[in-house]
């Protein structure tokens, strides 16, 4: 995840609300996690990433993320905080509780590209995640950092069971 405009964010209210309101953030996302039984590899300072065993493990979790940020600008609890999600697929590699290598790459490339409050997928979680009745729009060619050629990329749509 990313959080859109998080240095203006910090810039605009200060350290003090600015750390209040990433606690906030934090919480929207780790309430996903557990509920998807994802696991928090790492804290981006504006964003987390996160492992799952599974593809429709993580398109639930990247969608009830992005429905807890609705529902806190529903609730007018502030500035709005909107977020970025990326997901690949892959074999990363492991080191010292940390995760590296193409599918990391790839996933936070893909979270750079997508627009802040939408879910942005590689075209092997589209394929599995499809499999399993969630739905994408139909996809797009993009330039990602470091890639010599376009990707395709997947925007989620909706669960199943919507």
């Amino acid at each position: 995840t990313d959080l859109e405009g998080s240095t203006t964010l910090l810039e605009s209210l200060g350290q003090a609300a600015y750390m209040v309101l990433l606690t906030e953030h934090d919480l929207i996302i780790r309430r996903a996690l557990v509920g998807a039984r994802g696991r928090e590899v790492k804290h981006t300072g504006d964003g987390i990433m996160a492992a799952f065993d599974d593809v429709p493990a993580a398109l639930g979790c990247a969608l009830t993320i992005q429905e807890g940020f609705a529902a806190r600008r529903s609730g007018d609890a502030g500035p709005e905080l909107r977020v970025r999600i990326g997901i690949a697929a892959g074999e990363p590699v492991d080191h010292n509780d940390d995760l590296f290598g193409s599918t990391v790459t790839l996933a936070s490339r893909i979270c750079a590209a997508v627009d802040a409050g939408h879910i942005l997928t590689s075209d092997v979680v589209h394929d599995l995640g499809q499999a399993s009745g969630f739905l994408f729009d139909e996809g797009s060619e993009r330039m990602l950092k470091g890639y010599a050629s376009p990707t395709r990329l997947f925007e989620l749509t909706r669960s199943p069971s919507t």
